[in-house]
């Protein structure tokens, strides 16, 4: 037997045994690799990374507190008794009570519905937004890219928290719900301008690509092209700045809550109760401490999720 013939018969004979060292091969236990992806890298990546997990237990519990407060808190914040004022932990009331007699634990777990849906709310609507005119500059180029570019640099240049409050002193006296809204729209149209651009590279990137030409030479059309193929690679990129922007959401809507300008009383938020405690600091500071604590946990864990995811995306960082 010649020098081929016994590679050949040692080849097939290792073939049957489900033996091979070649990739994309049935291995050792017969099975064939599965195929490595960005997405596949990705959650290997995150599924070892601390931060990633803190975080993200950070976010589904403050989530659970939005949904379900009664869960986690047993009073009503809302039932005050002055005679309670700055009294120490009882009843329930774990952290005491404030100035007006309020649970002041009760109070910060009810605070992250208001200030969850204002982050929520405005983190989609600027994904939207981010989405559309990032991928129409993007894609199209030209006095297209150009025109959306300048508005883009225009809006990027307008100070996000002074534009916010020259605009919502026209609905200070405007009722709960009509202020909630008004915080929402107007967080989201002056914060979408970072994630677009953004979204812009990503679609600028991929429609180099020889799958994109593929599909235009086989006849499929702009909308086609840019919903089948474009999309899908600008989403990530996107969905990992909208993370970090709706911490900074929640903590831009605390901001003009504290200064009186966003959402106000009977409405509970933590900026509301960040306020009122800095005013009372003297009598008592936990009513300061725990929503401030609350809110910076909530900030933190958003923007260190939207790193972990970030990082995990990155092939420059494997």
């Amino acid at each position: 037997m010649s020098d081929f013939e016994t590679v050949a018969a040692t080849e097939n004979q290792a073939a049957r045994r489900g033996v091979s060292g070649e990739p994309g091969t049935p291995g050792r236990a017969g099975r064939p690799d599965r195929a490595r992806s960005l997405a596949g890298d990705a959650w290997r990546d995150l599924r070892r990374n601390p931060v990633f997990w803190i975080s993200l237990l950070l976010v589904v519990l403050v989530a659970a507190m939005a949904v379900a407060p009664g869960l986690f808190a047993a009073n009503d914040p809302r039932d005050c008794v002055l005679s309670r004022q700055h009294a120490g932990p009882s009843g329930g009331a774990i952290f005491g009570y404030d100035f007006q007699g309020c649970d002041t634990f009760a109070r910060a777990v009810y605070g992250a519905r208001a200030s969850l849906l204002v982050g929520a709310l405005s983190a989609l609507i600027t994904g939207v937004i981010a989405l559309v005119v990032g991928m129409l500059a993007g894609y199209f180029g030209g006095w297209v890219d150009a025109v959306l570019s300048r508005v883009i640099d225009i809006v990027l240049g307008i100070p996000l928290l002074l534009a916010a409050i020259v605009l919502l002193k026209r609905v200070s006296t405007s009722g709960d719900t009509v202020r909630l809204f008004a915080v929402i729209l107007v967080l989201a149209l002056l914060g979408w301008t970072t994630a677009a651009r953004v979204v812009r590279s990503s679609v600028i990137t991929a429609r180099e690509q020889d799958y994109v030409a593929a599909a235009r030479m086989l006849g499929a059309g702009n909308g086609r092209i840019m919903w089948r193929h474009i999309l899908p690679n600008a989403l990530a990129p996107a969905v990992v700045v909208l993370t970090i922007a709706l911490g900074s959401f929640i903590a831009a809507e605390a901001t003009l809550s504290f200064l009186g300008i966003g959402l106000k009383a009977p409405t509970i938020s933590w900026g509301i109760d960040i306020d009122a405690g800095r005013v009372h600091m003297r009598e008592s500071a936990t009513p300061l401490i725990v929503p401030s604590t609350f809110l910076a946990l909530t900030v933190l864990a958003f923007i260190m999720l939207g790193d972990a995811i970030r990082d995990a995306f990155d092939p420059k960082l494997r």
